[in-house]
């Protein structure tokens, strides 16, 4: 081959951000020698050489967005041919190349760049390339961009500083929220679990886990997938959970596996196996597929209730807040006791409101039992 271009990475990721190269045009490369270090929206991989060659060329720099099947790297001396390759697989899949006319695209695809086009004034353009804007980056008034947004742009920018693009797993995040908020018709509900006579040490995350189990046992409404263009449903017969794992990189949710089947030992082993995997940046793209439904307990870091996120296809989130002592009614007396806030936000596409509240329902009663 000629071009080697990014591969499949798996899973379906459309791009990958360079984040370093371990090669230099010129050197010489052998099957299987590691060319570079990329970022996707799962985790850092390391991209081999498919074959024996020479360096011509790299395409892109470390922070550069380069979307599957654009080049990565030109081989010297070899025919005008390329190939795709699946990282560890190594298949040709080879077809024509005219490297004489063939246009690369790093970033933005051709499509999205020629609708911003005709949204942008001639002067505004050039006005933006002398004052040194990223056009793509000046608001819109009526939808087009003037040469008045450009000066109040460029007036920001020297007030705060340039815009910071977001990268690797906070982008695909911001991308998957969006897209999610657009999708989802959400509802959320709120109530408290009394757990005064949990005994210290309690693995709060295990007994949710537990909760939602049991519920989605008694209640299989909200372990569903929803097909919101074809209105359909897909009933699941176990729970796959996703559990939210922040990082300072951004939001992880890998998936427990048919937790009401495993022993809460068996949960807990697995559980911080994930959790390690993320944070080391280790864990395969698989791992993070497939939930049926997801818990997110924010209330380790703050907060009391909130609106937690739907992500299609699933209909439904739990979010567990921080844990208060509040003082409460309890068997006909005020007394001080430990509450733990709840927040289900359902698609109420696919689930009614009663069944949403049978469900929360379901989580307080088992965590009060």
């Amino acid at each position: 081959m000629r071009y080697f271009k990014l591969p499949d990475l798996g899973e379906g990721l459309p791009e990958a951000e360079i984040l370093e190269w371990h090669v230099k045009e010129g050197d010489q490369v052998k099957v299987d020698q590691i060319l570079l270090s990329v970022e996707t929206a799962k985790a850092i991989i390391e991209v081999p050489s498919p074959q024996n060659g020479t360096i011509e060329h790299l395409f892109g720099a470390p922070g550069d967005t380069i979307h599957t099947g654009e080049p990565l790297l030109e081989f010297a001396g070899e025919k005008d041919q390329d190939s795709g390759t699946v990282v560890g697989e190594l298949k040709q899949q080879t077809t024509a190349v005219n490297p004489a006319g063939e246009q690369f695209f790093i970033g933005a695809s051709p499509s999205s760049r020629e609708y911003r086009d005709r949204h942008i004034s001639p002067a505004a353009r050039a006005l933006a390339q002398r004052l040194d804007i990223d056009v793509n980056t000046v608001p819109q008034r009526n939808g087009r961009v003037t040469a008045q947004e450009v000066e109040a742009a460029a007036d920001r920018a020297q007030r705060l500083g340039p815009f910071e693009p977001l990268r690797g797993v906070r982008k695909q995040m911001a991308r998957t929220l969006a897209s999610a908020w657009e999708q989802v018709v959400a509802v959320t509900i709120h109530d408290d679990a009394d757990i005064e006579h949990w005994p210290a040490g309690t693995d709060i995350t295990l007994r949710l886990i537990d909760a939602l189990a049991h519920a989605c046992q008694h209640e299989p409404s909200l372990n569903v997938w929803f097909d919101g263009d074809r209105l359909a449903v897909r009933r699941h017969p176990q729970l796959d959970l996703g559990v939210a794992v922040d990082t300072e990189q951004g939001l992880f949710v890998p998936v427990l596996r048919n937790v009401g089947g495993r022993s809460a030992e068996d949960l807990r082993a697995g559980l911080d196996r994930l959790r390690e995997d993320v944070r080391n940046r280790s864990i395969p793209p698989a791992e993070m597929l497939g939930a049926t439904l997801t818990l997110s307990n924010f209330g380790m870091f703050g907060g009391r209730y909130a609106t937690p996120t739907v992500v299609p296809p699933q209909v439904a989130i739990l979010g567990a807040g921080k844990i208060m002592t509040e003082a409460v009614v309890f068997e006909g007396k005020i007394q001080p006791r430990r509450r733990l806030p709840l927040s289900l936000t359902f698609d109420h596409r696919a689930a009614t409101g009663a069944e949403a509240a049978h469900f929360m329902q379901l989580v307080v009663t088992r965590l009060q039992d």
